[in-house]
């Protein structure tokens, strides 16, 4: 079914419903080709680029043949689909002086309705935990897209002891504690550094609650390997996994690792590795390359991302991720300035 033959916001919720509902590769594709045509034809930035590499719904029949946009351009330029008003930015985090990403959302339910689903999908029912959120470099700033998903997490949970944490470890410990010794099923959220902040002040044995790290330093520690930072953190919480969240401010989608730094996406959401020296093209499973992302809830902005990640993607669609390019420059990407 075309958008042609019935109105924009008809055809949206159609197109809606099939995102939400893909339960097979075969769909997935199906779904990303129309939505690459829909952005191409209304998303101005995409389109020049897409004309840029000499594509076009004319030429991309397969997944491998979509450009993906750069993630750099989200901090120059304005990257939405459509005509309809903005209801929210989300902006990244960034050192003083520094350029951030933006990313303009016309239509926020979509990305509410992007991280409820995932969540039951991994986690089950949101009503059965008590979510404790250790995010105080996001709390700090404004426009995290982290922070409200975990603000709506919480009060989706209707626990009344789930909330956010800033500097006060001492009463994040007293909660864990607490909770702990009440069995209570119990998902905390960090970022990095200040879960390791917090094992170093007190040694834990949790055996209700789900540890979860967003990644990142932030600038508050020296960086260390995922690998490493699951040790102590493992060992600190006395748990047997760490689980960890891959999302960025360009997206409106998530995935997640239940252990061994090993991802899973949403059936709406791809991950496809990129030769480095050569972007256009695409590598075989499990080979070390740069990471694009297909998230087809960024319907309103752009599905289709080259990150700055460097990744494998394995033959089950799990993937990992291994670092950053060594530059911050998307190489060979870079074909104009818009």
């Amino acid at each position: 079914m075309s958008g042609f033959f019935m109105p924009i916001t008809l055809y949206f919720c159609y197109m809606r419903k099939n995102i939400f509902s893909i339960s097979s590769q075969n769909k997935f594709k199906e779904i990303a080709l129309e939505i690459f045509k829909h952005q191409y034809q209304n998303n101005k930035v995409y389109q020049r680029y897409c004309n840029l590499l000499g594509q076009s719904p004319k030429t991309v029949r397969e997944l491998k043949d979509i450009p993906f946009l750069p993630i750099e351009f989200f901090k120059k330029q304005t990257i939405i689909t459509g005509h309809d008003p903005v209801q929210k930015i989300f902006s990244s985090s960034g050192t003083t002086g520094s350029i951030t990403s933006k990313h303009h959302v016309t239509d926020i339910s979509i990305y509410e309705e992007s991280y409820r689903k995932a969540f039951v999908q991994f986690y089950g029912d949101i009503n059965e935990y008590c979510i404790l959120a250790l995010l105080p470099s996001y709390l700090e700033r404004e426009g995290s897209s982290l922070i409200y998903m975990a603000e709506d997490l919480i009060k989706r949970s209707q626990h009344p002891e789930s909330g956010f944490y800033l500097n006060n470890q001492e009463a994040l410990i007293e909660k864990l504690l607490q909770l702990e010794s009440k069995g209570q099923k119990t998902l905390l959220i960090g970022v990095s550094f200040a879960l390791l902040d917090l094992v170093e002040k007190q040694q834990f044995s949790l055996k209700n609650t789900t540890v979860m790290e967003t990644g990142g330093m932030k600038g508050k520690r020296k960086e260390i390997t995922r690998f490493e930072l699951h040790l102590l953190l493992k060992e600190g919480f006395g748990v047997s996994e760490i689980h960890s969240e891959y999302g960025m401010t360009e997206l409106l989608s998530q995935a997640y690792s239940l252990g061994e730094g090993v991802f899973q996406c949403p059936p709406w959401m791809k991950i496809i590795a990129r030769n480095t020296e050569n972007p256009l093209e695409i590598l075989e499973d499990s080979k070390t390359g740069g990471l694009n992302i297909i998230d087809l809830a960024n319907y309103h902005s752009c599905s289709f991302i080259a990150t700055q990640d460097l990744g494998k993607v394995f033959q089950d669609r799990r993937f990992e991720v291994l670092g950053r390019f060594d530059n911050s420059d998307i190489r060979g990407c870079n074909l104009m300035t818009l």
